[in-house]
């Protein structure tokens, strides 16, 4: 029953309703006027609530973003063992120089150099040497198109990380050996590791195939060399 039925009932009771009655009848009104404070003391704590708003308290961490270098040009230096199949395995010495493309592709330009040993027919025959001193040095140039294969990062510690790059690569050029320029194939699979943004090491595993007929018979030969150089972004 709402309280406006109630106040109406009231204005049409007799004057001579009894004490009894009255007092029942503003009993009655107290009671349905009662949740009606309620709601509004509800609407009002509601709408104080609403007009608090929480910020948060958000810690900002700086990062360090790594300068990385863009330069696409890269210079190193090379040595490392190369096995001239029947002039022995020996030091060798080089230079690369190498254009990036792209992220995945390159071209480099290589040049090196090894001393070779007698051959095993020279040394158990006791004949006459097949080559002269000048002859037995091995000098190659060539130029080839490297693939970055597997691009990722070397975690040292929980604070350092390297990238890293495993890269093939294939190509033609020159080898000069035996008094003779010999057209040369080159292919092989190398190791980047970057130290910094501007510095790298190299590990390299290649096979350079060329002809030769140093000992009467004409023949494909397999020269296989590994290294391990330096490099330099500029």
């Amino acid at each position: 029953m709402s309280v406006s039925t109630l106040a109406s009932w009231c204005r049409y009771l007799p004057m001579r309703a009894t004490v009894k009655t009255q007092a029942t009848l503003a009993l009655l009104l107290t009671l349905s006027s009662a949740p009606l404070m309620a709601d509004d003391g509800d609407t009002a704590n509601n709408a104080a609530a609403g007009s608090q708003v929480i910020q948060p308290e958000v810690v900002r961490q700086e990062v360090d973003i790594a300068a990385i270098d863009t330069e696409n040009f890269e210079f190193g230096i090379f040595a490392g063992l190369m096995s001239v199949e029947d002039f022995g395995t020996n030091a060798i010495v080089g230079a690369r120089l190498a254009y990036h493309i792209s992220e995945g592709l390159f071209v480099e330009a290589a040049y090196a150099q090894t001393d070779t040993e007698e051959t095993s027919f020279e040394r158990l025959s006791g004949a006459a040497q097949l080559l002269d001193d000048d002859e037995r040095t091995l000098t190659y140039m060539n130029i080839s198109l490297g693939y970055n294969l597997l691009l990722g990062e070397v975690f040292l510690g929980s604070k350092r990380a390297y990238n890293t790059a495993l890269y093939v690569i294939g190509g033609i050029g020159s080898t000069e050996f035996a008094g003779d320029n010999r057209s040369t194939m080159n292919f092989g699979a190398g190791y980047r590791f970057l130290l910094t943004d501007w510095m790298a090491i190299h590990l390299d595993a290649r096979d350079h195939i060329f002809d030769i007929d140093v000992t009467g018979e004409d023949r494909t030969t397999n020269n296989l060399e590994f290294t391990g150089g330096v490099s330099l972004f500029f």
